[in-house]
């Protein structure tokens, strides 16, 4: 018998070792992603950021690195820059969240590889080639139609703010938020989009079942195009993320913890989408 072959109980431990060696490193290499802690919320047409005050509250709480985009409102492009902007101050990976119009921008702007994972809150999001105008067209909302002012910029008529945008806020906040109006540039709604990310992007999306300034149609198409993971507001105006905040930032936290930080594509549009964010029948109530 050779004296400096290991005995039979040792090779045993040996193999052992190498074997949980093998599992601890095949376990490490397949470990989910960690939850993305940054967020950038974008506001739509017609207001500012600070409608998204109570999502930002809920997801500061809760841990997240929240910034808003300010836009100016004066055409995609100064939008789209604006984005980006904010975008570029994270460090990390970033997901990015828009509102009604701001879901063009986030459309546009998220092809910036900073950006893991889109949320559309009642929002557009156009195909290329497509306009905002286009599309509601195509689903025509029951709002009634903006003002346009001498120099081609569109505000909402403050008599009809309440009814159309924010039916289920307290009437004084509608008001206030009505005569606050930020006015935008008529050309955002008819330029067409060039660059879209919720093709190469995962995305989750909110359907305002009561929203009378875009058609909830209009926004089922959308989420269905796109191949979002789906969630239908139950009574919920166009102001859902000031109404449902709690709902809202749920969403934006499922995205966060959801979405593949590996990479900068995942996913994306498709006609059977992926079980991780496939057509959810669920419906969040305030």
């Amino acid at each position: 018998m050779n004296k400096l072959a290991p005995s039979l109980p040792t090779r045993r431990f040996a193999l052992l070792g190498v074997a949980l060696s093998a599992a601890i490193a095949a376990a490490a290499g397949h470990a989910a992603p960690a939850p993305i802690k940054n967020i950038a919320l974008v506001h739509g047409a017609f207001v500012d950021g600070s409608g998204w005050r109570p999502v930002y509250d809920i997801l500061v709480r809760d841990g997240y690195n929240v910034k808003l985009v300010q836009e100016p409102l004066t055409s995609i492009e100064d939008d789209v820059q604006a984005a980006k902007r904010t975008i570029d101050t994270f460090d990390g990976p970033v997901v990015l969240v828009g509102h009604s119009y701001g879901g063009t921008i986030v459309t546009e702007a998220g092809i910036d590889p900073k950006v893991k994972a889109l949320v559309y809150i009642a929002a557009h999001a156009p195909d290329v080639g497509e306009t905002e105008a286009g599309n509601g067209k195509r689903f025509p909302a029951l709002a009634q139609k903006p003002v346009k002012t001498a120099d081609d910029f569109l505000y909402l008529d403050p008599a009809r703010f309440y009814r159309d945008f924010a039916a289920d806020l307290p009437a004084a906040q509608a008001e206030f938020e009505a005569q606050s109006q930020m006015p935008t540039a008529a050309k955002v709604f008819t330029t067409p989009v060039q660059n879209v990310a919720w093709k190469t992007k995962p995305s989750w999306y909110m359907v305002a079942q009561s929203d009378r300034i875009i058609s909830p149609d209009l926004e089922r198409m959308y989420a269905k195009r796109a191949g979002s993971h789906t969630v239908e507001a139950k009574g919920a105006s166009h102001s859902v993320y000031e109404s449902q905040p709690q709902a809202v930032a749920r969403l934006i936290e499922a995205a966060a913890n959801g979405a593949d930080t590996t990479t900068a594509s995942n996913g994306g549009a498709s006609s059977n989408p992926p079980d991780a964010w496939a057509m959810d029948t669920s419906v969040y109530e305030q």
